[in-house]
């Protein structure tokens, strides 16, 4: 239409010169600049042909007065404006078309105007405003005119101009945001320099493709991920010139001097960074397309063609030899199959092709000599695509490829491999959800991908070269301290070096390293997982450290940083281990030329090292401040201690076989200096302050490191030696800790922590003593009542009333601190008890003292020291604190000793000999007021306190009982995140509140307290879905408790108890969905609980069993124990087997249909499990009760398991109690329409007839009965009532000939044939492999009713054979291991004593496995992948391409839109046929396919329905396709891709020009990279699934129906 107006302007006006000086007059809007640019063109078109006839001679004047009148001026306007953001809405629109169509019209202006003087003027001045640096606006403009002119310079002549806006295209194009990010206006003249220019530059060859060319080599290394997509975008589309298209109409000497850049390193490291490291699709489809292309030209050329490394002797990043060709086209074709299918980021589909990989690494190394013939850095381009997933199934199973490359091959070493295990693939491991269990993988198996880490380290390292080995593990621990690793990937990477087999290969660098790796450890919460690393990480230095190269203060200054409460404890075979190492190595050890850590000379023996080591600890220091000094660290006592034993066991492994004195004389001498210290410590009053520190430290130490883990004390040698020792010194050291702490010798606050030791050093000497048995007259029996009266007068001639100082407010925090050390001894050792019970002038002080009484601050000229001092202490309230926390203890030991004397009321004591114990009522108020004193950590003497208060006053005082529990509970709901005093308090806190006392008289009266702790029990069950471990002390201890009372009192206690059932029956059926995190840390918990000893941190640290089983264990056995001939449990069973009961109702009231493994099904499963349990506590009489419910539970659609375990109970019950059976025949009496989701329930129960009638005499009329119901149930029309029908048949109608039932002897031939036809069924269909799938399903062949009912059945193996979850799954030994609830005398009946443990679930749920849908390539060797074909073998002939759609349209009569769409890249029918459909029903103006000969295919007129009759078809070959789209952006029409990239438009956001080309992509492959470079805009249909592509045809229906919406709201918008 645009050429013929044209003509017609032309046909009226003979001048040309006065149509262009008409259009340029008036407003430049678009449709005048667009017609400006249509005659220009059409005058260009009659010049080129000879035709000049009009105005010829003065054409080239009117061009140059059109250019530098109008155009010039028009674009010097344009660049001042905004673009309008990055959202093409109508005014960017608008300029973008006025942009387009003025730089097409100066193209033809320079071309009219003869010579290159006016292209080359218009070209200097748009670089010019280019270099300028302007607003984005004027740049983009000054691009347009340059793309329009550039082609019209000459190479030659203008070729340093050529050069130069090469230079400014690439700088301009390169600064562009590469990988993301909105598009602005800056980003907009980037595109348009990389898209327009940079292509129409590389036309003019020579100058201006060598500048482009050095331009990109000139930065040297390659980019990083987020700048490669600029570069990959200007290699693109200068990608013909480059790398030419062989057979192509050229100059090939033009070819041969232009670059190639398949020889250039740094092309191909840009194509690598683009194919692995580029975070958009669109940037990975350009550097595969740069790929595809060379591999082309290469293969058409034949040439050999060669690109070395950057540096090294490796292979060639790219080579190409004719003698090869096969080999590399099938590795080049593999290779970007695979990376095609990455896209997809779908597991299913990348799956198949994951093989295609194996025989990557099959081409790529030599059979001849075995290296490598590909650069190993292509392979890693593919793991790295896979780890940088966003799909982390992906990441995980190309992990798992990768760690699986050496269990079939053996690759020749390099360095790249080594860099890529370093880097990509250890920050690939850092992903914990990585080490998730397999599908059908028990809980505590093991990680498959952990296992198969350790594996490839193992394999991996035993083939390096040795001169690499060191370097490459040192690297690999230097990565591991580089980050913060959460705990699963760090334990399993330590787990796997500490596997690697031994080797000298690490010095003192790697062993700071992993001192380093072992800091990282600490940041966990999970304990266990730390302590395990930890064991793993000291292995791998036992296995891998040279010990030539360490000293052994290295070594020591190393295991300081293990913590020995959760790994290297004394006794475990970690320590073995350790011992044995040093054994073997002790004098190999390198000797220092420096001192060590502590000061000493190095020495290369042991027990030299660790003699010089105690010396040099004993000296005394160089430099003492005087008294006031502060208290020395821990950490040299700490290391002198562990090496100290260290030597000493290793000594003993010596002396095994010989005498054992030398282990005594051996530690005699290690401890000679220390001892001798402590035995002048009682006479020695000169000794240095410091000296005097470090030996009571020293002595900590050696008993706490001492002490065996894991095994008995009675069998260690070394523990009763050192006992021996320190009881030598008791005497000395109990003289001057009285001495220090009642001489007024301790003043100062860094004194506090000299007491804090000194009342360690007098428990730990209790402790010694009471061990070997406690005499009257001995050295700390001696000193404790001194201690004491001296504690007690300090404290008393404080009292007076006098002014604070510092020297008095600290002595009398010690007194406090000193009296709480000796209750706390008294009331752990009784034997320390002085006097008798009669309160005596201790206990009447203790309890006259002013409870909560706040210390004053010392006065004024005290404070600088205070201030001096802060270092060592947190302040004044933090003693203060101490002092009450003290008291508190103090109180405690009190109220327990004479908890006798507390009255239930404040006034039934006139005058009160212990006032805190005789008036409690004082005591609780004041504990109230201590909780909002204290810091968290020193509440537990309160809570205490409380527990002895409490059940005395609950009936007088309630609501100050009720006020307590509430304040308490503030404290412990606030502690829920501090780890490490949060559990002592919470257990505190549960044993007051829920004391049996407490619980007793609360139920007795009904009052608040009674609600109150009931709010608190389900607060906690609450706070235990987040917390785990939380309900588990609850549950534990009021078991406990109860349990303790009923073997007392057994009528009381669980009387009590049923007022709490709510309690059991929440445990019975408690435990949360775990999230996916939390449910990983779960199973590596377990997995390191099960290697037992082999881990030393099992050893060391305690089991909490905090795990939500032991909730549902410790109630279930505290079921177990209770006695159903007892009336209160008998009472107390049937009250939660009732709400059980109405729990299972209301759960299925609550959802009515629900899915396997969801949290209903789960609830629901515990309810029967629990009734199971505690089905032998039923008689009859209760069972009238609830067999109707039961009997109902059985009509309501449940999940398997709960199926089994209600057809389970119905069995037993019918079994013990047969008169149920015609409450029984009832249930089958409701009609096959209610039956229909349950009677399967009741027939499976049929088929255990022989079971349910072994306790009836007379059993005919029962088979009779049974043998009525089913055979009517036979003939129902759903056939699995049928097999359900037949199982039970066959087994009644084996009993009926058992006993011989004479009435049914006419029957026999009938049901024997039909049995018999059933099991011989002809075929083998569904319904053969049905029937013989339910006779083998373990309800019916193996599982016992009777024999079978055991708690091993009930909670592990009936869960497992019915697919539970692994969570539902309790094994048996977790039962005994909990020991809180003692086993019952019964224990056997835990066991399951038949073979249903062998059975494997899935027989009859079990579905057949069909063939995968899909469609396969006709090539059989790509049947398993799904295929994407990209079209880059195609040429662009040049045809003129001429559409007539607007005269076939104006023939039908029908309206039609501007709307093109472009189909000629689908390759498929049925994609085709229904676009045309669409197409038509829309009024789409014309679709172009790529061949025509589509419309005959019947798949397409299946689809199509005659469409393609009514639309305009155009055939347009992808060869085609460049031109084709050229033209019409000539014509006005914007180009919109359908496509997913960084700066894609959301469809809902965009908004539809009139004149639309809609280009599809591929089904496969989307839009081909050299195409993308000629859209103008990208548009994406927003998603929200995790399939990220839909299908070609729905995608352009989408667009389609929108521009057709968009388009009559503008209409009926204008005819408003």
């Amino acid at each position: 239409m645009e050429w013929v107006l044209a003509e017609a302007l032309l046909s009226q006006s003979r001048d040309p010169r006065v149509l262009l000086g008409a259009l340029c007059r008036g407003e430049a809007s678009a449709e005048r600049v667009e017609t400006l640019c249509f005659l220009l063109q059409r005058l260009e078109d009659e010049e080129a042909r000879g035709g000049g006839g009009r105005g010829a001679g003065a054409l080239p004047e009117a061009a140059r007065e059109v250019a530098a009148g109008y155009l010039v001026p028009l674009l010097r306007g344009l660049r001042g404006r905004p673009a309008g953001g990055s959202d093409p809405g109508p005014p960017a629109r608008h300029r973008r078309r006025v942009l387009r169509a003025a730089g097409a019209a100066l193209r033809s202006c320079a071309r009219l105007a003869g010579g290159s003087q006016l292209a080359a003027a218009l070209a200097e001045e748009a670089l010019r405003d280019l270099l300028a640096g302007g607003p984005a606006p004027g740049a983009e403009a000054a691009v347009e005119v340059l793309a329009a002119v550039g082609p019209c310079l000459r190479p030659r002549e203008d070729g340093p101009l050529l050069e130069r806006v090469a230079q400014a295209a690439l700088a301009l194009a390169l600064a562009a945001d590469g990988d993301g990010g909105e598009a602005g206006p800056a980003e907009d003249a980037a595109a348009l320099a990389a898209g327009r220019l940079l292509p129409a530059l590389g036309q003019c060859g020579g100058a201006a493709l060598r500048a482009v060319w050095d331009g990109l080599g000139a930065a040297g290394a390659p980019p990083g991920p987020g700048r490669v997509g600029p570069r990959l975008l200007v290699l693109s589309v200068l990608a013909e010139r480059l790398l030419p298209e062989p057979g192509a109409d050229r100059d090939p000497r033009t070819r041969e001097e232009g670059p190639d850049a398949r020889r250039c390193w740094r092309f191909w490291r840009t194509v690598q960074a683009g194919l692995a490291q580029a975070q958009d699709a669109l940037t990975r489809k350009r550097a595969r397309y740069l790929l595809q292309r060379a591999v082309e030209v290469s293969a058409e050329l034949g040439a050999r063609c060669a690109c070395g490394p950057q540096e090294g002797n490796g292979p060639s990043l790219f080579w190409w030899s004719e003698k090869k060709k096969d080999e590399l086209l099938k590795f080049w074709e593999n290779y970007i199959l695979i990376m095609e299918t990455l896209e997809g980021n779908q597991i299913h589909v990348i799956k198949p092709v994951l093989p295609k990989l194996n025989s990557l690494f099959e081409y790529a190394v030599s059979e001849e000599n075995g290296n490598w013939l590909f650069h190993p850095s292509w392979h890693m381009c593919i793991y790295k695509r896979m780890f940088e997933s966003e799909n982390k199934i992906l990441t995980k199973e190309g992990v798992l490829h990768f760690l699986e490359l050496y269990e079939t091959k053996v690759l020749p070493f390099s360095p790249e491999f080594s860099e890529f295990i370093i880097g990509p693939l250890m920050d690939a491991l850092s992903e914990s959800s990585l080490y998730s269990r397999s599908p059908g993988q028990l809980i505590g198996s093991g990680s498959p991908l952990g296992l198969k880490l350790q594996k490839f380290l193992v394999t991996y390292i035993s083939l390096l070269p040795e001169e690499i080995k060191s370097s490459f593990l040192l690297k690999c621990i230097q990565k591991m301290s580089s980050r913060h690793w959460c705990a699963i990937p760090i334990l399993f990477l330590s787990k796997a070096l500490a596997n690697v087999p031994r080797c000298k290969a690490l010095g003192i660098e790697a062993l700071l390293a992993l001192r380093d790796v072992l800091q990282c450890t600490m940041i966990t919460h999970q304990i266990l997982l730390r302590g395990a690393a930890q064991c793993y990480l000291l292995q791998t230095a036992m296995n891998l450290v040279d010990v030539e190269k360490v000293s052994l203060s290295d070594i020591s200054t190393f295991l300081m940083c293990l913590r020995q409460e959760e790994s290297l404890g004394r006794g475990t075979s970690l320590w073995t281990e350790l011992c044995d190492w040093l054994r073997v190595n002790e004098n190999c050890f390198r000797r220092a030329s420096d001192c060590s850590c502590v000061g000493l000379p190095e020495t290369s023996s042991l027990n030299a090292y660790v003699k010089n080591l105690v010396q040099e600890y004993m000296k005394s220091p160089a430099l003492e401040t005087g008294e006031n000094c502060f208290m020395p660290d821990w950490f040299e006592a700490k290391l002198v201690a562990m090496m100290v034993l260290l030597a000493v066991d290793v000594e003993g492994m010596k002396s095994q076989y010989s005498e054992k004195r030398r282990t005594q004389n051996v530690l005699r001498i290690f401890l000679d200096p220390l001892l001798e210290s402590l035995m002048k410590l009682g006479t020695n009053a000169y000794m240095p302050l410091l000296k005097t520190d470090r030996c009571l430290q020293l002595l900590v130490k050696l008993l706490h490191t001492c002490m065996l883990k894991g095994s008995s004390t009675q069998d260690d040698e070394v523990s009763t030696l050192l006992q021996n020792f320190v009881m030598s010194t008791a005497e000395s050291i109990s003289e001057f800790i009285l001495r220090r702490l009642t001489m007024n010798e301790l003043s100062s606050v860094s004194d506090l922590d000299r007491c804090h030791l000194y009342l360690t050093v007098l428990t730990e000497l209790i402790n010694l003593h009471s061990k070997v048995g406690w005499k009257r007259g001995n050295p700390i029996w001696r000193v404790i009542s001194p201690l004491k009266n001296a504690s007690i007068r300090h404290l008393q001639e404080m009292d007076h009333g006098q002014e604070p100082t510092l020297g008095t407010q600290v002595q009398r925090v010690i007194s406090m601190a000193a009296l709480a050390t000796v209750c706390e001894a008294t009331d752990r050792t009784p034997e320390v008890q002085l006097g008798s019970l009669e309160a005596g002038p201790t206990e009447r002080f203790l309890s006259a003292l002013p409870l909560n009484h706040t210390l004053q601050k010392p006065h004024a000229e005290e404070e600088s020291s205070l201030c001096e001092e802060s270092s060592s202490s947190q302040g004044w309230g933090k003693i203060v604190a101490q002092y009450l926390h003290d008291q508190w203890v103090c109180l405690s030991f009190l109220l327990k000793k004479y908890h006798t004397l507390i009255p239930t009321s404040e006034g039934e004591v006139l005058e009160p000999i212990l006032p805190a114990v005789q008036m409690p009522v004082r005591t609780l108020q004041a504990a109230l007021e201590a909780l909002t004193v204290l810091p968290s950590d020193q509440v537990l003497p309160v809570f205490h306190c409380m527990k002895i208060l409490v059940p005395k006053l609950l009936t007088s005082s309630e609501s100050l009982c009720v006020e307590s529990f509430d304040m308490a509970w503030k404290i412990i709901s606030a502690l829920s995140n501090t780890q490490l005093i949060f559990w002592s308090n919470l257990k505190a806190f549960v044993q007051f509140v829920f004391d049996t006392k407490v619980l007793t008289t609360a139920a007795k009266i009904k009052g608040q307290a009674y609600f109150k702790i009931k709010e608190i029990m389900y607060k906690i069950i609450e706070m235990s879905a987040i917390k785990t471990g939380v309900f588990n002390t609850l549950i534990s201890y009021c078991c406990k408790s109860w349990i303790v009372s009923a073997s007392n009192v057994s009528q009381v206690s669980l009387s009590t108890a049923k007022n709490y059932s709510e309690l059991v029956l929440e445990a019975c059926i408690f435990g949360t969905v775990f999230r996916r995190d939390q449910r990983l840390i779960q199973d590596v918990q377990t997995y390191i609980e099960n290697l037992g000893h082999d881990c030393a941190a099992n050893t060391v640290i305690e089991n909490t069993k905090r795990e939500d089983h032991y909730v549902r264990i410790c109630a279930v056995k505290f079921l177990c124990l209770l006695d159903g001939s007892n009336m209160s449990h008998k009472l107390f069973v049937e009250d939660l087997a009732i709400k059980l009961l109405d729990k299972d109702e209301l759960v299925s009231k609550s959802r009515t249909r629900y899915y396997v493994n969801s949290q209903q099904h789960r609830v629901k499963n515990r309810i029967w499990q629990a009734l199971l349990v505690i089905f032998p506590r039923f008689d009859q009489n209760f069972l009238n009760r609830i067999i109707d419910k039961i009997f109902h539970a059985g009509f309501i659609n449940n999940q398997a398991s709960i199926k089994y375990f209600i057809e389970w109970i119905i069995i037993l019950i019918l079994h013990k109690f047969p008169q149920f059976l015609s409450k029984f025949w009832d249930c089958f009496s409701y009609g096959e329409e209610n039956l229909k989701t349950s009677i399967c329930t009741f027939l499976s129960v049929l088929s255990h007839l022989d079971i349910i009638t072994q306790n009836v005499p007379e059993k005919k009329p029962i088979l009779k009965q049974a043998f009525i119901i089913v055979l009517q149930w036979c003939f129902s029309h759903n056939f699995s009532i049928r097999l359900y029908a037949l199982v039970a048949l066959k087994k009644i109608w084996s009993m009926c000939k058992t006993w011989h039932v004479e009435e049914f002897d006419a029957l026999t031939s009938v049901i024997e044939s039909s049995l018999s036809q059933v099991e011989n069924m002809p075929g083998a269909g569904n319904a053969k492999k049905n029937w013989q799938r339910i006779q083998e399903h373990f309800f019916f062949e193996t599982f016992h009713p009777l024999k079978d009912y055991c708690l091993e059945t009930i909670f592990y193996i009936l869960p497992r054979l019915s697919g539970l979850v692994e969570d539902e799954w309790i094994a048996i030994g977790k039962f005994t291991r909990f020991t809180d609830i003692p086993l019952d005398s019964g224990f056997q009946w835990y066991l399951s004593p038949t073979q249903l443990c062998e059975r494997k679930p899935g027989d009859w749920a079990q579905q057949d496995i069909g063939s995968n849908s899909g469609e396969a390539d006709d090539q059989s060797e790509w049947t398993d992948v799904q295929k994407k074909i990209i079209p880059w073998k195609n040429n662009v002939p040049d045809l003129d391409l001429e559409l007539v759609f607007q005269d076939r349209v104006a023939k039908l009569g029908k309206s039609i839109s501007r709307l093109i769409v472009v189909a000629s890249l689908i390759d498929k029918p049925t994609n085709l046929g229904g676009l045309c459909r669409t197409c038509e029903v829309f009024g789409a103006s014309a679709l172009t396919v790529g061949s025509l000969q589509c419309t005959r295919d019947k798949q397409f007129q299946c689809l199509s329905v005659s469409a393609e009759q009514w639309l305009p078809l155009v055939e347009v070959r992808p060869p085609q396709l460049i031109d084709f789209l050229q033209q019409k952006k000539a014509e006005g029409y914007t180009v919109i891709g359908v496509e997913q990239t960084a700066r894609s438009v959301d469809l809902t956001q965009y908004s539809f020009p009139e004149r639309s080309l809609l280009l599809l992509g591929n089904e496969r492959e989307g839009i081909p990279a050299n195409l993308i470079q000629q859209l103008d805009v990208c548009v994406e249909i927003p998603q929200q699934g995790i399939i990220r592509s839909l299908n070609v045809h729905v995608s352009g229906a989408l667009l389609i129906w929108e521009y057709t919406r968009q388009q009559l709201l503008k209409h009926g918008d204008t005819e408003s």
